[in-house]
């Protein structure tokens, strides 16, 4: 038998799966959050309805046909077919974390109420996800930049190294050369000749 923390993490992770990205916030759809809840959209929805004083455009909000489209690409799914071909006639809602916890203290049922606490831990481990990320994303432009840095500095010692190393070459060169017999002057002491 799995132990609490395993089954919470499987849960967190499934719901995670149904989690997108609309707007620039995470969000869940209606029909998503009322099959977590174990109620029908219809009744979740009609909840909803009651208390919309208690769902501002930032815990809730209703998709556009555009990010109705998008959405159903993103999460690869079509259970929720287009009004008109038997599927839903309104475009559907979808909920932020705090609109999801909202969502469950208005249906008021114990599952609702259960399961909202893996929706928060769902949503948490995306955001915990998302931020690893953006720190390994500025790690790796550090390291990048230090790389960079240490490839300049290289690239110019080598370059005063070359330079270097052809003046200690072409210095050799010229010791090398065998030197002309007249440019030659005698070394030592000269004897007085008859000339002088």
């Amino acid at each position: 038998m799995a132990n609490s923390t395993s089954v919470e993490l499987i849960a967190a992770e499934s719901i995670s799966l149904r989690i997108a990205v609309v707007r620039g916030q995470r969000v869940l759809t209606d029909t998503d959050l009322a099959a977590l809840y174990g109620v029908e959209t219809g009744r979740l929805n009609e909840a909803v309805k009651r208390n919309l004083p208690k769902f501002p455009e930032d815990f809730m909000f209703t998709l556009s046909t555009e990010e109705f489209s998008s959405l159903r690409s993103q999460l690869a799914t079509s259970n929720d077919v287009p009004a008109g071909r038997g599927g839903r006639r309104y475009a559907p809602r979808v909920f932020t974390e705090h609109g999801a916890l909202m969502a469950a203290t208005v249906l008021n049922s114990p599952r609702a109420v259960e399961v909202s606490l893996y929706v928060v831990r769902a949503f948490i481990r995306l955001r915990e996800l998302a931020a690893s990320h953006v720190d390994m994303a500025h790690r790796l432009g550090e390291l990048e930049a230090r790389t960079e840095a240490l490839a300049q500095h290289q690239e110019t010692f080598s370059r005063r190294a070359d330079d270097q190393l052809k003046q200690v070459f072409e210095a050799l060169r010229d010791l090398m050369k065998p030197s002309s017999p007249s440019s030659k002057r005698p070394i030592g002491f000269l004897p007085p000749t008859d000339d002088a």
